[in-house]
């Protein structure tokens, strides 16, 4: 990576200065990525009342289709994330972007609830790698003390492919029907085609695994060195079987829980799936950060049950509970959509100025505010809107800096690989969060559900991240953990003065 000047010479010119083209490039590639990630995955909450008029499926079934493509995230988000600790950021982004892509064209032919599901799983293998790789990408090729800055412009592509999907929504399907919708997602193949082309390597990665700079060839005792996060599941040939039917036990428990076919089991079976992820975090962690694995996972599991019952379920909350047209539900997207983009930028910034953890702690208490107006409006589109933009801009746009948050925990030989796996497996939440707002729907209006939701697991989210719980907990096997393994006093690639973390403090 290229090297920035630091301390008070940097900060006394502006930030933007600090960014070379090179790592403007980064950034805009990623983030069109990412763009169209968000593109993907948001069509099946605009199209959900269609499907389920379609395929004759009640609410609750209808919204396990949201839950399809976490079912396997856990997985994607490993075994690309570990792809792209060993061969690099960039081949691990493409492969993903593919993968995601596929799968969303895959939806336009379903014929059924079944294969319509099967095609989401897909999605979310792409999707988990995407975040994992996408994130690694821009975070190790930004300079150190704008990170939080590169997090949230990244994570912002998210929110544009959700304004851009709500766009079409409003005249794609009233006059061809949903599965163009899907059909139209082929497109990132594309820009898997582009990256593939144009861009370079990240910086600390390039810096402490791949080629370095102006070096032709690798010795062969240099290339043995790859980082093998997977190294320890695979200890000996018992634990390998082992590993693998876990792997199998876990997808099939996610399987059954989140469709009819598991019905009457569902406590047990979670209980099963949780067992056999939580296995994999200890042998991933090893003795000395298993505990932060585990932490981390609940963390972003409660970031996931307070954040997806809202973006799961909003277009179909606007439809049934509020009687919009399809128009209207594109303009309160809209609304919803800049405000989780605003958001993230804010989050940048001010994750930057004050610290990761202090920024998302202060802004989501501030969301909590908006929560229960937001669902009390009624016959104003313009004041929802507003009210939405600044919920979201508060409570989805910090999500701008979760990528850094959750990065920082972890070095860069096995950073693409950890956060994937930590992130997905929390990403469940978001499995979770959309059946669980529908079923407590049957008991009270759609929109008094959402709130509740909401209000009580931002409270939640706000303990863990603000009262730094997962470090707190890793340091009682391991004192000697890094506050931030992304500043270059926590070990970080990029060399540069000592400098003093806000989040240390």
């Amino acid at each position: 990576m290229t090297r920035r000047p630091t301390g008070r010479a940097a900060r006394a010119a502006p930030w933007y200065r600090e960014i070379t083209p090179r790592q403007w490039k980064a950034m805009v590639a990623a983030w069109i990525g990412y763009l169209l990630d968000g593109f993907d995955f948001v069509l099946i909450t605009l199209v959900l009342t269609e499907i389920a008029d379609d395929f004759h499926l009640s609410t609750a079934t209808a919204a396990s289709l949201i839950s399809a493509a976490f079912i396997t995230r856990w997985l994607g988000g490993a075994v690309l994330g570990a792809m792209g600790d060993r061969y690099g950021r960039k081949a691990a982004m493409i492969a993903s972007i593919l993968l995601y892509s596929l799968g969303t064209f895959a939806c336009g032919f379903a014929w059924g609830y079944t294969s319509l599901f099967i095609a989401r799983l897909v999605i979310g293998m792409g999707m988990a790698g995407e975040y994992s790789a996408s994130v690694t990408y821009v975070l190790e090729s930004w300079p150190t003390r704008v990170r939080n800055r590169a997090s949230g412009f990244l994570i912002s592509g998210y929110a544009g492919g959700t304004v851009v999907a709500a766009e079409l929504y409003k005249w794609v399907v009233p006059n061809w029907g949903w599965r163009w919708m899907f059909w139209i997602g082929v497109l990132p193949v594309l820009v898997a085609l582009w990256v593939r082309r144009s861009l370079p390597e990240a910086g600390d990665w390039e810096a402490e695994v791949g080629t370095p700079s102006g070096a032709s060839t690798r010795s062969a005792a240099s290339k043995t060195e790859r980082p093998n996060p997977f190294r320890p599941l695979f200890a000996g040939r018992a634990r390998s079987w082992l590993n693998a039917a876990l792997a199998a036990t876990a997808s099939a428990a996610l399987f059954c829980v989140f469709t009819p076919a598991g019905t009457a089991y569902v406590p047990w079976l979670s209980a099963v799936a949780a067992l056999c992820l939580i296995a994999f975090a200890v042998q991933l962690g090893g003795r000395r950060r298993w505990l932060l694995y585990v932490s981390l996972m609940a963390t972003v599991f409660c970031a996931f049950l307070y954040s997806w019952p809202i973006q799961a379920l909003l277009p179909t909350y606007l439809k049934t509970d509020l009687g919009y047209t399809p128009a209207q539900v594109t303009d309160v997207m809209f609304y919803a959509g800049f405000g989780t983009m605003a958001g993230c930028w804010l989050a940048g910034f001010v994750g930057d100025r004050i610290g990761t953890r202090r920024a998302y702690a202060c802004t989501l208490l501030a969301s909590l505010g908006f929560v229960f107006p937001v669902f009390a409006v009624q016959d104003s589109l313009v004041g929802l809107g507003l009210l939405l933009f600044g919920l979201l801009a508060l409570s989805q746009g910090i999500s701008g800096i979760l990528p850094k948050y959750i990065a920082g925990h972890f070095p860069t030989a096995t950073r693409a690989a950890s956060l994937g796996f930590v992130y997905n497996v929390g990403a469940l939440g978001g499995a979770v969060a959309p059946v669980l707002g529908a079923h407590l729907a049957e008991g009270m209006s759609l929109g008094r559900a959402l709130a509740v939701l909401t209000f009580g697991l931002t409270l939640i989210v706000v303990i863990l991240v603000g009262g730094n719980v997962p470090q707190r907990l890793a340091r009682l096997v391991d004192p000697d953990v890094p506050d931030d393994h992304l500043l270059p006093a926590a070990g970080g690639a990029e060399a540069a003065p000592k400098e003093t973390s806000p989040d240390s403090a």
